[in-house]
């Protein structure tokens, strides 16, 4: 007699994530501890992935946290993660730690942004490199992709706004990729559509006599100056929880002794 399992539907939702990591079934199975067979069973739906088992394919999939409860509750299973909220006094340490590492950083420019890349926190640092802008810009939520896109922004001072906008656009891209969420579909297209005008300050500007070779620097007038930095982004690891997980942590670097000079006389 054969028995044929009932297709939970977590089985294509798998299959997609291993094909966009462009990844076989043996080497899946290979990472996972299982066996070819096994993994296609599970993406046709005639075997029904344990709990562990959805979470080492997903763990190997890296697929995200958010994403991971969606399997889960698919495959018939609790959500494994909790999404807490960041002014929930559970986050009270997680708060306090982010704060002090922004502050630690000015003058330098260093914020918090969540998977919508709204602002949660932020050092004076930013806020000085932000002054000038629109105020409805900045007001809250403030989007980070907004403020530095938008023609009422940032983007008119970026002097290598083309460059620095198509990497941007870029990781969203990547992200949407990922998340594939309505929600942040809309903010690409959004900031996606605002227009880049063309350059009409007739100044002339000198490159950094130090500029970085090895990343793209973000290069922005200020004061009449060309201020050059070097944007890094850090992430929580292992996280256990929806909104830790969607927390992103960027910091700008002086790309050159002359910015930093300039950022360490604005702080004091």
């Amino acid at each position: 007699m054969t028995t044929v399992a009932l297709d939970t539907g977590v089985g294509p939702l798998l299959r997609s994530w291993r094909e966009r990591s462009r990844i076989s079934q043996l080497e899946l199975a290979l990472r996972a501890d299982s066996s070819a067979r096994h993994i296609s069973f599970i993406e046709t739906g005639r075997s029904r992935p344990s709990e562990e088992m959805l979470l080492r394919l997903a763990e190997q999939l890296n697929v995200p946290v958010r994403e991971r409860n969606a399997l889960l509750v698919v495959a018939g299973y609790a959500p494994r993660y909790t999404e807490t909220a960041l002014d929930d006094p559970a986050m009270g340490a997680l708060r306090e730690g982010m704060d002090r590492l922004l502050q630690g950083y000015d003058p330098y420019p260093a914020l918090v942004v969540d998977g919508m890349y709204n602002v949660v926190a932020a050092n004076q640092g930013i806020a000085r490199l932000t002054a000038g802008v629109a105020e409805h810009l900045l007001a809250p939520p403030l989007n980070a992709m907004r403020l530095t896109l938008h023609p009422e922004g940032l983007a008119p001072r970026i002097r290598n706004l083309p460059e620095w906008r198509a990497d941007l656009l870029a990781q969203m891209e990547r992200q949407i990729a990922l998340v594939r969420s309505a929600e942040l579909r809309e903010l690409y297209e959004e900031v996606a559509g605002y227009p880049v005008e063309p350059r009409t300050d007739p100044q002339e500007w000198d490159e950094p006599s130090s500029s970085a070779p090895f990343a793209l620097p973000l290069l922005i007038e200020q004061d009449g100056r060309l201020l050059s930095f070097i944007a890094s982004i850090a992430t929580f690891n292992t996280p256990m929880d929806v909104t830790v997980a969607e927390l992103a942590i960027e910091t700008f670097l002086p790309a050159d002794a002359e910015t930093a000079a300039h950022l360490r006389s604005l702080a004091s």
